[in-house]
Parts: structure tokens; sequence; C-alpha cells
């Protein structure tokens, strides 16, 4: 499986560990709440990715890579909340925003690119 040695893969598996080492500082009251949200956003972006990766046409190439990035915008509006409730210290998210940043670059590389092999 070649998405393995894909550089936006292995940012968005680093994202997806940053952010379930975040998940021990919710509250007890989220851990069926916001915790299931930011888990699932967050594991959605590397699925996604791969599974796009697969998919064999350009179309369903694309398909994959916008829900990957839309996914990503759900985990950055997810963290943003914490940090907002102080639940996340700022400076136990910079890992995570660093990742969001990078990975979402290159995701908007990717669309970009798979929109002019239209």
């Amino acid at each position: 499986m070649y998405y393995r040695n894909a550089v936006v893969w292995q940012k968005a598996m680093r994202l997806a560990l940053a952010s379930y080492r975040l998940t021990p500082l919710l509250p007890r009251e989220e851990v069926y709440g916001m915790r299931s949200q930011l888990t699932r956003a967050a594991i959605s972006v590397p699925a996604n990715v791969a599974e796009g990766w697969a998919r064999e046409t350009n179309a369903d190439k694309a398909h994959f890579l916008a829900i990957a990035h839309g996914s990503l915008a759900e985990l950055e509006t997810l963290l943003t909340l914490c940090e907002h409730l102080r639940w996340f210290p700022l400076e136990q998210t910079m890992e995570a925003r660093a990742l969001i940043d990078e990975t979402s670059r290159m995701l908007t590389t990717l669309r970009r690119r798979r929109r002019k092999q239209k």
C-alpha cells in the first residue's frame, strides 16, 4: 500500500496520535461527547487519505481527499473549542496545531493537482 509512504498520510497519522494524547485532559463527563467527536474526526483524516489513495479514478481520489480535508477542519474546530473551554492548555495543543497546518497545506496541494488533472 503506497499510501503509507505518502507524507500527508504520515502527518495525518501523527495528528491522530497527538489528538488521542490530548483526550485524557477532557472532563470525565465528555468521554462520550467531545472525546468521541474528537477521535472520530482525527482518525477520519488519515483513513480518508488512505481510501482515496487506493481508488482508481481521479474523481474518487479527489472525493476522499475532500472528506479528509473536511474532517481536518472539524478537528481544528473541536480543538479550538476545547482550548476556549480551557480543557486543553495552548502549550499542549501546539504539536496538533502544527500538524493541522501542515496536513491542510498538503491536502490543498493534492486537491488542486487533482482538479488540474480532470
